[in-house]
């Protein structure tokens, strides 16, 4: 494990090398980020860009999402994969949505977690990308491969508790950032395959580097 002065260490760096690190899913209302992240469930995000804008022309307030055929959503999300379960968690997602929050996406992690199709992953980027509520830690793939390897968790692989560990240690303020940061970083260097290393900017903390 890294010493809180190792940890906030990574975290700067990895700010400073991708400062204008954000979410990748293009979306101008809450509830579309939610949908969205629901169809890149096993999907690449250029994927899901690449359909959302004819899906939200298509529904274009969160009302015609509630009332849409099932059928017809799924013809708008085919390409995503798991396209009939995807369009089913949408349209049930948009009818709790109105019937028990107004029509307003929740705050909080125990009401966004209700809701059909959303899991911690997605919540935490709702937390802190829309609310920016300060902790909210997004863990997928690459944060589960990244964190194993610099050591910022103990051979972990369980969401929920690298979850429940990054909280522990990362800036509050800046948790949700640090989580941008590390979609990138493992996008372009420390590819799961084959990490580029000699590329990385915080290689001489990174506990896989040293071994």
């Amino acid at each position: 494990m890294r010493t809180q002065e190792q940890v906030n260490e990574i975290v700067r760096l990895l700010l400073a090398e991708y400062p204008e690190a954000s979410c990748t899913l293009d979306y101008g209302k809450a509830y579309e980020l939610l949908f969205s992240v629901r169809l890149a469930a096993q999907c690449t995000d250029e994927r899901v860009n690449q359909i959302t804008p004819a899906l939200f022309a298509r529904f274009p307030t969160l009302e015609s999402f509630a009332e849409a055929d099932v059928q017809e959503v799924e013809q708008y999300v085919h390409s995503c994969g798991f396209f009939r379960a995807k369009a089913r968690d949408i349209v049930a997602c948009a009818q709790v949505l109105i019937s028990k929050h107004g029509g307003v996406v929740p705050r909080t992690m125990e009401e966004l977690t209700a809701l059909p199709g959303v899991g911690r992953k997605t919540a935490n980027l709702i937390l802190g990308d829309v609310y920016r509520v300060p902790g909210s830690v997004v863990v997928d793939t690459h944060c589960i491969r990244i964190a194993n390897r610099l050591g910022l968790v103990d051979d972990l692989k369980d969401p929920p508790k690298i979850e429940a560990a990054l909280r522990k240690i990362l800036p509050p303020e800046r948790s949700s950032d640090f989580c941008h940061c590390i979609v990138l970083h493992g996008r372009a260097v420390c590819d799961a395959r084959k990490p580029n290393c000699e590329a990385c900017c915080v290689r001489h903390l990174c506990q896989h580097f040293s071994k």
